[in-house]
């Protein structure tokens, strides 16, 4: 089955071990890495900090997990982020903190400011063995549906789209409001000009 893995360390030098592990030990026959990266949250954005790529040239999966971590780090990853920080412990409850069901809104939360993870594109034959291959470090492994992240990161890609025109949007009606009040100012001004004038005769 091919999955989307995301896996968070504890020890964020243990992410990068895991990382040339898994990318010295890509293809056996458990499982086949076909697209890798590790991420870490710094300053509050998510960046991509290494990677590792097949370099099958294939539409259906290649840029996967490049598009996930453009996500993360874009606009809606870090809304998504901030929102979940404010809400946890207040309106949202435990399990809506917990939930994994979508990558997105999972990353956004697991990755808090410093946290460090991998993200990988996997087709497992056997999940025990991708696990075991971790064992050794202090980590918690999640997977997804290769498919349904696909399905996923489009719909985040259009939401971010339509987040970035409704700012352009609100950006220009800002400033069409900012020239009216300068040319407001002006018209004062000028017919101020006109008074004081008026007023001398």
């Amino acid at each position: 089955m091919e999955n989307v893995v995301m896996i968070t360390f504890d020890v964020e030098a243990q992410a990068y071990q895991a990382f040339s592990q898994l990318k010295n030990d890509s293809v056996n026959s458990a499982y086949t890495i076909l697209q890798m990266a590790v991420i870490k949250n710094g300053d509050g954005k998510i960046v991509p900090v290494d990677g590792f790529d097949s370099g099958i040239d294939s539409t259906d999966d290649t840029g996967l997990i490049g598009s996930v971590v453009g996500i993360l780090g874009g606009p809606l990853g870090v809304l998504l982020g901030a929102s979940i920080g404010l809400l946890t412990g207040s309106i949202m409850d435990a399990n809506d903190a917990d939930d994994n069901s979508s990558l997105i809104l999972y990353g956004s939360q697991a990755l808090g400011e410093g946290k460090t993870a991998i993200v990988a594109l996997v087709q497992e034959s056997d999940e025990k063995a991708f696990d075991l291959r971790l064992a050794d470090y202090r980590c918690t492994i999640t997977r997804w549906d290769a498919g349904e992240i696909a399905d996923e990161v489009e719909q985040a890609e259009e939401q971010q789209k339509q987040l970035a025109k409704e700012a352009r949007e609100k950006l220009r009606a800002q400033k069409k409001a900012d020239r009216e009040k300068e040319r407001a100012e002006k018209r004062a001004a000028i017919h101020q000009k006109f008074e004081d004038f008026k007023a001398r005769l």
